[in-house]
């Protein structure tokens, strides 16, 4: 069933939403992305007589917590959607089943953060650190058994489920999987930006123009293992950059100040490195980079050598020479993927190898590339310097759409599938 045969109206659904936004010490939101991505789907219903029970997670709890509370998105959902959301203080509790029972055509119910609740990831919490096996066995099956009363509850308040959540199609958990199999194949569907998603990826898998090119950012080698190696039987350039830059330079014997380096992971590096060239991989790593006294915006900076980078500094960005050397790989591409930035991009004087980076990608898919940009970051990225218009497509997923790159069925998608 797709979202545009069913027929909302006078029917109750439930939309897994990705609304795990940014927000400030002050609780505002710094990048509504996510949100705004799952409007289409969310006013399509509206607008056919049905009824909305959203759910979604925020953060990272261990249990309830104020700051990843969801009535802090609340008001910005209602005015983006153009209807007085209602909230439930649980997902759980009588609140919940009731306000959700009490639905009327055009109305819509925000439920607390789903992840307030062990069984919506099904992992058991507050197991001690000295817990033994046959405890932590013990733990983990009684989540299990309770995780199907919770996602039974769930799926009570609905006549039909709807996923729009692509950045956690990743996780078997009880909204984004489990909570699929209560409805038969004619009431469960992807939303409009989840259908998006996936054709975005089966392009980027199955359908690669080359010269094919991927960037990979991010501070952590050690996170990002899997998806380079899988990357590197599909690409034919892979541009290594942010933190991992100095993993990869203090592997070759370079200096790298007090500059990010994951010290158990050099050998991964050069292994990495060699796999490359027994490919035939062009793996594109930084010559310079911009550097600091501190890790500050205000900090004294600096061009070096990235192998050069003196006691006490730090690489926060990459250097002109690397940009120069990045664009001209990127602008003479086809197909782009690009997850994480170069540099603290937070810190504004750190911005310019982002941002340079981002205009190479909109420059090549005017030529005619097909550009694909995921994670969190590198969607921010082309979000604060105004070039998301530029790109073939911004995906809302930063974990779902590397899993999905390299070839994994995720669960999420699966169980709408079957």
């Amino acid at each position: 069933m797709t979202i545009d045969q069913f027929k909302f109206a006078g029917k109750k659904a439930f939309v897994r939403v990705d609304f795990n936004v940014p927000l400030d010490e002050n609780f505002n939101i710094t990048d509504d992305t996510r949100i705004r991505a799952a409007l289409p789907t969310l006013k399509k219903i509206l607008v056919e007589g049905g009824s909305i029970i959203i759910g979604s997670h925020l953060g990272r709890p261990k249990g309830p917590a104020d700051k990843f509370s969801l009535k802090h998105i609340l008001k910005h959902v209602s005015e983006l959607l153009g209807v007085e959301v209602q909230f439930a203080n649980d997902c759980m509790g009588e609140e919940a089943a009731v306000k959700a029972a009490a639905l009327q055509p055009g109305e819509a119910l925000l439920l607390e953060n789903l992840r307030f609740y062990a069984e919506e990831e099904g992992k058991p919490r507050g197991l001690a650190e000295d817990a033994s096996d046959e405890e932590k066995a013990a733990a983990k099956k009684a989540v299990k058994e309770s995780q199907k009363e919770f996602t039974k509850k769930l799926a009570s308040y609905a006549d039909c489920y709807v996923n729009d959540a692509f950045g956690t199609a990743h996780r078997a958990h009880a909204s984004t999987a489990l909570i699929a199999k209560y409805f038969d194949k004619d009431h469960k569907m992807f939303g409009y930006l989840m259908e998006k998603e996936v054709k975005a990826v089966d392009k980027i898998l199955n359908d690669i123009h080359r010269p094919f090119t991927a960037i990979m950012g991010g501070s952590k080698v050690s996170s990002k293992i899997e998806i380079i190696e899988n990357l590197l039987n599909k690409v034919n350039n892979l541009i290594i950059t942010g933190g991992m830059t100095y993993t990869f330079t203090k592997a070759m014997g370079g200096k790298i100040g007090i500059s990010i380096c994951e010290d158990d992971k050099l050998e991964l590096a050069l292994d990495l490195i060699k796999k490359a060239k027994e490919k035939g991989v062009n793996l594109v790593l930084a010559v310079d980079a911009k550097i600091a006294d501190s890790f500050s915006n205000e900090a004294n900076t600096r061009f070096c050598k990235v192998n050069e980078i003196p006691d006490n500094w730090e690489g926060l960005d990459i250097g002109p020479e690397t940009e120069k050397i990045f664009a001209e790989v990127i602008k003479n591409s086809k197909t782009i993927l690009w997850n994480g930035p170069t540099g603290v991009f937070e810190f504004e004087n750190f911005t310019h190898g982002s941002r340079s980076v981002g205009e190479a990608i909109v420059e090549a898919t005017k030529n005619g590339a097909f550009s694909l940009v995921g994670g969190g970051d590198s969607v921010a990225c082309v979000n604060k310097f105004g070039l998301a218009s530029g790109v073939s497509y911004v995906s809302t997923g930063g974990g779902a759409l590397l899993e999905a790159i390299e070839g994994k069925l995720l669960p999420g998608i699966a169980a709408i599938q079957e």
